[in-house]
């Protein structure tokens, strides 16, 4: 049976993902439905390769990081003892890779937005082609929860529309204390001024 390759590159990083169609599942052809390695490029990193358990750890870490970044929220994604967290430091995008094999320190690399976003489209890719029949065992995405948004959002911002509420019906309420009522139904009052004199008319119904 042959191997099966497929390639997804960006101008920052190549996956490579090597595997054979899953006969009993009736695929055939350029399918990948069995992995058998894959291989990562990052620039100005060490060439990256491991089992499925390896890759599916970077998507589950990195995808949702990615997608809390770009809605200005912020944490570490991948448990401390999984084979993969990314976080941010000073800035950029600490990647931490664990391997497998005991007594091997673990790798860390730092990856600006362009890195960070070249990785994520090469996982997507990947993700979402119809050619790799694997069944992920990471979390689809789900939306943010509103807490999470609320959080990102600074207390004076939170409270400022609440308080310029407030002070706005303040002053409405004070405004309204020296404004005068208006003439009861049914009372007029009027003048007349002549040449010889002024008389005063007033007429309550």
């Amino acid at each position: 049976m042959l191997k099966t390759v497929h390639r997804y590159e960006q101008t920052a990083a190549r996956l490579v993902v090597e595997g054979y169609p899953d006969l009993s599942a009736g695929q055939d052809g350029d399918t990948i439905g069995i992995l058998s390695a894959w291989k990562l490029q990052l620039v100005g990193a060490p060439e990256l390769e491991g089992t499925r358990d390896h890759l599916e750890a970077m998507m589950a870490a990195v995808m949702p990081y990615a997608r809390h970044q770009l809605s200005g929220v912020g944490g570490r994604f991948g448990a401390e003892q999984s084979f993969v967290g990314i976080e941010a430091v000073n800035g950029k995008h600490q990647l931490q890779l664990r391997s497998s094999r005991e007594g091997v320190q673990p790798l860390q690399l730092l990856l600006d937005d362009a890195d960070l976003a070249d990785l994520v489209r090469c996982l997507d890719r990947l993700r979402l082609d119809e050619k790799v029949k694997l069944q992920w065992t990471f979390p689809e995405d789900q939306p943010l929860a509103r807490r999470e948004l609320v959080e990102r959002i600074p207390l004076q911002r939170r409270l400022g529309p609440a308080a310029l509420g407030g002070l706005v019906l303040s002053l409405s309420a004070a405004l309204a204390l020296f404004l005068p009522l208006p003439p009861r139904p049914g009372t007029t009052n009027s003048v007349d001024v002549n040449e010889t004199g002024s008389r005063i008319v007033n007429d309550t119904k």
